[in-house]
């Protein structure tokens, strides 16, 4: 497990040094406001926006950022119907409840 995330982790920071020294004169976008925009994006059926978001960072960078976002998305939610994070997902996702 850890050595899967070692290694998303490793991919990440090697394209993200990549893009910051290969890009210097255009704005650079951080994998999270890439995965904010890839993900609104998806729930508003934007394939343009969602193919630019594409573009900002590697596919590794989106899915960690995409992941991230899940995750806090989930936590907030739930902290705010006051139910566990697993109930939560699974609601979101249309699963029976444990």
């Amino acid at each position: 497990m850890f050595g899967g995330i070692r290694k998303s982790l490793t991919s990440f920071l090697r394209s993200w040094r990549s893009e910051a020294s290969a890009g210097r004169e255009k704005r650079t976008h951080n994998l999270f406001e890439a995965a904010a925009v890839y993900v609104s994006a998806c729930a508003e059926d934007d394939q343009d926006q969602m193919d630019e978001a594409v573009s900002w960072v590697s596919p590794e960078a989106l899915s960690f950022g995409v992941n991230e976002l899940a995750c806090r998305a989930v936590i907030a939610l739930a902290r705010e119907r006051d139910k566990s994070p697993q109930t939560v997902a699974r609601e979101l996702l249309g699963l029976p409840t444990t």
